[in-house]
This record gives structure tokens, C-alpha cells and sequence, in this order.
């Protein structure tokens, strides 16, 4: 049977709120994308969540609170970490922080690591939902692991509606795109993941460099498989042009047929359509021809998603 898809209200949030109390899954709307959403504190809803999307088990999860008295519960904030997040919180950005000993987030969620990816979200159901149920809930975006993330509620029901309990509607994605991932290292701000915040715009506020994740030989973020985003279809980046039984996916002008993350140019509008885009021409096409993109401002969190989607081993 295929999760009902339900409006954002009182009673539906409430509903929602008793479903993941019991250890079901459902899938939330955020500013990003869709979110699985699961009790944080709940291991066995943990691991359900992991079969439902085909998880590695070593790929950590980011837990979603709804105010600071929630998230200093799970973890510990340093003065610059402190900074970033009420620079930018709520909004598409997560933290990697030292776990609390005592914090609700189960080992299972953090995948075995000392650190919690946590996040507050800004999307108003989201925030709403935690509310009611009152602690933290993981919420990786709600398809099957390394397929194209979803941001509307009709893309989670075709790759998880089987596999869950509940999708709350709230429109398409605001951002479009995860949230990007920032790590600390001897008090220095580190990029583990680009995303829907802009790398130069947490520089600016910081005043510090936001230096680049060096790439570990552990997992120690979400979101940094090599293979992930990915389509059926396979991927040819920086093409001037489609090849013969291509889709196009254009950045700017393009031709009639084709579609374009953004006729004028604007990342932003490109972020928000990228996987919408990319799972439209994946129904159509084996192979998928897409546009260079520049590499400033959230270029950088788009380019970055185009190659984990275009890579095979």
C-alpha cells in the first residue's frame, strides 16, 4: 500500500507526530529537500529507516531540532560553532559537533562517531512537526539511497510510498538542495559538504576562511559517498552540446525540447530544479547530456551533486 500524501495541518501534523512515536517512518517537507523522517532517540526506527532507503549502515545521519535548548541538549557548541548557527540558523545549514554524552541522538544514527550532524530547519512544518513530538528526528532526504533527492512529496511517493507510513505535503523544496555541512578543526571552519547555504556567504559572516573537506579515508559527515544523487541514466558533464539519443539539461539558453536549469543564468533557480530536472530526463533518456556550471556561489554545491551523479565504479 502506497503512504497517503496529506496536506500540512494541525491534525495531520498530529498524526504524523504518533506515527514516528511508535517507530514508523515519514517523510516531511523541508526548505532542502523531502526528509525520511524517524525518532532520533529510537534505534530500531533508526535501522528501519536505514532498510527503508538502502542505507550504508556508515553513513551518518543529520538529527533536525527546532530550537537551541533542543539542539545544546545533543551537542556541544564552540564559540565559533555558536556564531555560525545563530548566523544561520534556521535555514539549510548543518553542524558537525561533539556529541553529548547524556544526548537523546542514538549511536546508531551517528554511525559510531563522537560527532552529531545537527541542523534546524526553517521550513515551518518541519519545525512544527518537531514541536509537537519534542526531540530530534533524522530526516536524510526521503528516496533510496544514492537515487535523485526528492522535492516534492509526488517524488518520495514513486521511490518510497511502499515503504513508509506518511508523506505531509508542503509544496515543492524552497532551496531545492541539501543543506551544507560544516565541520570545525582546531577552531577553523571546514566545508564537508557544499549545499544550499553559499560557501562565501559563511565565510563573509565568519570573516574566516571556510577551508575545503580534505577527504577522509572514514565517512564523517553525510552526504560524501563518491556514487550518490545518482540517476539511471548516465551522466556526460561540461557538454557544450547533446550527442545523438542524449537529453540535454542546459544551463542559460537553450533549445526547445531540451530543459534548462535556469534560462537566465540564476544558480538559485538552477539549485531548486536540478533534481527535479534530472529525474524528469531520467524517464526519458539512458544517457544525459548537462550543461558546464559555474563553479561560484551555489555552483559549487550543484557541480558537486552532478559528479557524485555521474560517477561509477
Amino acid at each position: 500500500m502506497t503512504a497517503p500524501i496529506v496536506p500540512i495541518l494541525p491534525e495531520t501534523i498530529a498524526l504524523a507526530a504518533e506515527i514516528l512515536s511508535e517507530g514508523g517512518l515519514v517523510a516531511i517537507p523541508t526548505e532542502t529537500v523531502y526528509g525520511l523522517a524517524a525518532d532520533a532517540a529510537n534505534p530500531e526506527a533508526i535501522a528501519r529507516l536505514y532498510e527503508a532507503k538502502g542505507r550504508p549502515r556508515f553513513n551518518p545521519l543529520i538529527a533536525h531540532v527546532s530550537s537551541w535548548e533542543m539542539a545544546e541538549r545533543e551537542a556541544a557548541f564552540s564559540p565559533l560553532a555558536r556564531t555560525c548557527a545563530e548566523a544561520f540558523w534556521p535555514g539549510p545549514l548543518t553542524l558537525v559537533l561533539p556529541a553529548r554524552e547524556d544526548g537523546r541522538v542514538v549511536d546508531l544514527a551517528r554511525a559510531g562517531l563522537g560527532t552529531l550532524a545537527l541542523r534546524w530547519p526553517k521550513q515551518r512544518a518541519a519545525t512544527a512537526l518537531i514541536e509537537v513530538f519534542g526531540r530530534p528526528l533524522v530526516a536524510p532526504s526521503a528516496n533510496r539511497s544514492g537515487h535523485i533527492s526528492p522535492t516534492r512529496a509526488e517524488h518520495v511517493a514513486e521511490d518510497l510510498g511502499e515503504r513508509i507510513s506518511l508523506i505531509l505535503d508542503g509544496g515543492p523544496c524552497d532551496v531545492g538542495m541539501e543543506s551544507s555541512i560544516l565541520g570545525f578543526e582546531d577552531d577553523e571552519p571546514v566545508l564537508l559538504r557544499p549545499g544550499g547555504l553559499p560557501t562565501e556567504m559563511i565565510a563573509d559572516r565568519l570573516g574566516k576562511r571556510v577551508r575545503a573537506y580534505g577527504g577522509h579515508a572514514r565517512i564523517n559527515a553525510p552526504g560524501q559517498l563518491k556514487s550518490h544523487y545518482a540517476p539511471k541514466a548516465r551522466l556526460r558533464l561540461n557538454a557544450a552540446a547533446p550527442e545523438d539519443d542524449e537529453g540535454f539539461l542546459a544551463f542559460g539558453s537553450f533549445v526547445p525540447g531540451d530543459l534548462s536549469l535556469s534560462t537566465r543564468g540564476d544558480l538559485v533557480e538552477a539549485a531548486a530544479n536540478l533534481f527535479e530536472m534530472l529525474r524528469s530526463l531520467d524517464t526519458r533518456f539512458e544517457r544525459i547530456a548537462v550543461s558546464p556550471i559555474p563553479g561560484t556561489g551555489l555552483g559549487e554545491a550543484i557541480n558537486d551533486r552532478l559528479e557524485r551523479a555521474a560517477y561509477r565504479e
